[in-house]
């Protein structure tokens, strides 16, 4: 698989933010394809001239079909605190997803208790608590609409995994191409049209507001979308 060059988002001593593609995974797993974390890593030695092994901790995942906003940890005192950040909420996390059908309210926020199933790599969502969930909430607001899919900014309170997939596709609006969740067709590269758009939060070192956004991905469907990106 060719990797495009990095889109870097974000760039200090401590952080290292970039755009990751669809279909490319932050981590490595068993197929063995090159992961994001990696590419950071070469990306650092070849800049810097770095002798010997390069760290770069990693902070949070996307799901390999969506594309965004993915910050590492350049010292194991950033990844500590901003692991931090993320278990105690508090960063502000925005995702932009085209859905298939037009959601039931133009603006609201959805609790459902989720269950994950290892073995499938596939999450249940519950109206109401029950054995072995976990409560997740997130708001969405519709921006647009475009033939008979909508685009909805979302904003994930709790960080789940596959959350967001799985609660608009609950209340009826799976995301364009996810057919695992309910689309009836996959996209032809594979990706879901779900996308981290920007992440807030407080630098974990010199303390001030940070928000880091990211462009949407060069593809013909995002294109309509373009001009409420600028």
């Amino acid at each position: 698989m060719n990797h495009p060059s990095l889109d870097i988002l974000y760039e200090d001593n401590h952080l290292l933010a970039i755009n990751k593609p669809a279909g490319m995974l932050v981590q490595g797993d068993v197929t063995g394809d090159v992961p994001l974390v990696e590419l950071g890593k070469r990306y650092i030695k070849e800049k810097y001239g770095k002798p010997g092994a390069v760290f770069l901790g990693v902070v949070h995942r996307l799901d390999r079909p969506v594309s965004g906003v993915v910050i590492f940890a350049r010292t194991s005192k950033s990844l500590e605190r901003m692991n931090a950040l993320f278990r105690d909420r508090q960063t502000e996390k925005i995702y932009w997803a085209v859905v298939g059908s037009k959601p039931p309210k133009p603006e609201d926020t959805l609790v459902h208790w989720l269950r994950k199933d290892e073995k499938k790599n596939k999450t249940t969502a519950f109206s109401r608590e029950t054995e072995n969930t976990l409560r997740s909430e997130l708001s969405y607001k519709i921006l647009h609409r475009q033939d008979d899919c909508y685009l909805v900014e979302v904003k994930p309170v709790t960080g789940r995994p596959h959350q967001i997939r799985v609660q608009l596709a609950a209340i009826g609006c799976p995301i364009r191409g996810d057919v695992k969740y309910g689309f009836p067709q996959a996209s032809d590269d594979g990706r879901i049209y779900l996308h981290a758009r920007a992440l807030e939060f407080v630098h974990p070192v010199k303390k001030e507001r940070l928000k880091i956004t990211a462009s949407l991905p060069d593809d013909s469907f995002w294109y309509y979308f373009a001009d409420l990106a600028v």
